[in-house]
């Protein structure tokens, strides 16, 4: 009688199934990452923007995350495993459908942002549960396959999107993204469990504000340093204050 009630307390962890559904999002959302880079060009001249303007595409990506990542620690533990999951997929699933069909620049800017609240979600989510499922001697080889998503979906985003700039267009970049986030939801619906533990700590707000002004800052001045230079004022000043 204890052995069955100890067991309803304490639910089997599906482990494998967890692990497929974060790597299979958190492949694809840092493969959005950078997958538009080789479509700067063609962008340029489709919605006559400047190229600094273009650039925003993945600035506003990075700097997303880079304000979002440190404040999802806080969400963890305000909301179960399951609702941050599905709310990072159905983020990314709008962003990148918006992104798809998106008929001028301010729409497809406003898709990428969505799309970064989504791995933004994802990340922390996705190492915290990790850590939590599985035990001290198999943390390594797991952590490790994780890193090689984290490494590589980034390096083959430009190839893969390079291949299909040249045989379609830049919308489809995101319609082939499209279909394994909706997988990874499916997938998340039917296995994720809820494993982290709520404790709806109190909000300290001058810390969000200072960690969106910190990392944003520092992700800011990093990102456009590669057009402005280091004697820009602005980059200098973003990463000072960063």
């Amino acid at each position: 009688m204890s052995t069955d009630a100890t067991q309803q307390q304490n639910p089997v962890i599906r482990t494998t199934p967890i692990l497929i559904s974060f790597l299979i999002a958190g492949f694809i959302g840092l493969f959005s990452e950078t997958a538009l880079n080789m479509a700067l060009g063609d962008l340029i001249q489709e919605f006559n923007v400047s190229p600094s303007t273009v650039q925003w595409l993945t600035t506003g990506y990075l700097l997303t995350l880079g304000i979002l990542v440190p404040v999802s620690g806080l969400l963890i533990q305000w909301f179960n495993t399951r609702q941050l999951f599905i709310a990072s997929m159905v983020f990314s699933i709008i962003g990148t459908l918006i992104a798809a069909i998106a008929p001028g620049f301010g729409l497809l800017m406003l898709a990428r942002v969505i799309q970064a609240v989504g791995t933004g979600l994802l990340l922390p989510l996705m190492f915290n549960t990790i850590l939590v499922i599985f035990p001290i001697h198999k943390r390594g080889a797991t952590m490790g396959l994780m890193g090689l998503v984290i490494m590589f979906a980034p390096a083959i985003g430009p190839t893969v999107s390079g291949l299909i700039i040249e045989n379609l267009n830049w919308h489809f970049i995101f319609w082939v993204s499209l279909p394994f986030f909706v997988i990874a939801l499916l997938f998340g619906l039917k296995y994720m469990q809820n494993v982290s533990t709520i404790t709806k700590p109190k909000i300290d707000v001058p810390s969000i504000i200072l960690s969106t002004i910190g990392f944003g800052g520092i992700v800011y001045g990093f990102s456009i340093v590669g057009d402005q230079g280091w004697r820009n004022a602005i980059v200098l000043s973003s990463i000072i204050v960063g």
